[in-house]
């Protein structure tokens, strides 16, 4: 090979063509860093009713580092992902100085067991919120199961003008509501066929509870734990019939 001045032609042309890589490299490498290249704008997208904008903004020009090349997108995105009341984040580089973010919100439907909150498509997220909401409460893991049942449950009470303040999942699977207002009542609906069960007592409601309710009488627990029927409480009633043993 020493021997042979093709062969040297051709590994020094080679070195040399690996130093030319090497340099342009580097000098890739140093240019892209330069201030030239800096993020000057950052421009947020989507409709942003609690997650405030600035806030956003000062995550990517303080907490971030890098240029218009250099700045890692996806430690980004899970910056910005937990600043409150944010969804999701899709980020993205414009030509030449800009930093495109399109933010997604979480729409609170209920809080959710102790200190958190659910949105509606049955995510848990925590994020400071003063307003009313509905209790929903249940296993880990149930979360957007609860959702679910929540919203079938209220389109069935809603037919009564009633709805939910509270629906639990027990761990042993039995569910239990209390609706809302003044007069609450808490509904049993227990583990076998809960959505039927709460269909036949709609059903039934005008003539029971309602009916009860239009004479004065009011009921504030119903257990529809039974195969033909339900069973109710009166608060302060008492059963004279009842006999008292020592």
């Amino acid at each position: 090979m020493w021997d042979s001045p093709r062969q040297l032609n051709v590994l020094a042309l080679a070195f040399a063509l690996a130093a030319l890589g090497l340099s342009a490299w580097g000098a890739a490498a140093w240019a892209v860093r330069q201030p030239a290249f800096a993020l000057r704008q950052v421009v947020i997208d989507g409709e942003l009713r609690r997650a405030n904008a600035a806030h956003l903004a000062a995550v990517v020009r303080e907490e971030l580092r890098g240029t218009f090349f250099t700045l890692r997108l996806p430690e980004a995105r899970d910056s910005l992902q937990r600043v409150p009341w944010v969804k999701t984040v899709a980020l993205r580089r414009e030509w030449p100085d800009t930093l495109r973010i399109t933010v997604v919100e979480h729409h609170p439907l209920a809080r959710w067991t102790e200190g958190a909150l659910l949105d509606t498509e049955g995510e848990v997220f925590t994020a400071e919120f003063a307003g009313a909401l509905p209790q929903l409460a249940g296993p880990d893991g149930s979360a957007s199961l609860v959702a679910s049942r929540f919203r079938e449950y209220g389109t069935e009470l809603a037919s009564r003008a009633l709805s939910i303040a509270e629906l639990r999942l027990s761990p042993r699977g039995g569910w239990q509501l209390r609706t809302a207002g003044s007069a609450p009542l808490t509904i049993q609906l227990g583990r076998n066929d809960p959505a039927e069960r709460l269909s036949r007592f709609i059903a039934y409601y005008g003539r029971t509870i309602g009916a009860l309710a239009r004479a004065g009488t009011r009921v504030d627990y119903v257990d529809l734990r039974y195969g033909n029927g339900f069973a109710v409480r009166v608060p302060g009633f008492v059963d004279k019939s009842a006999r008292k043993t020592g």
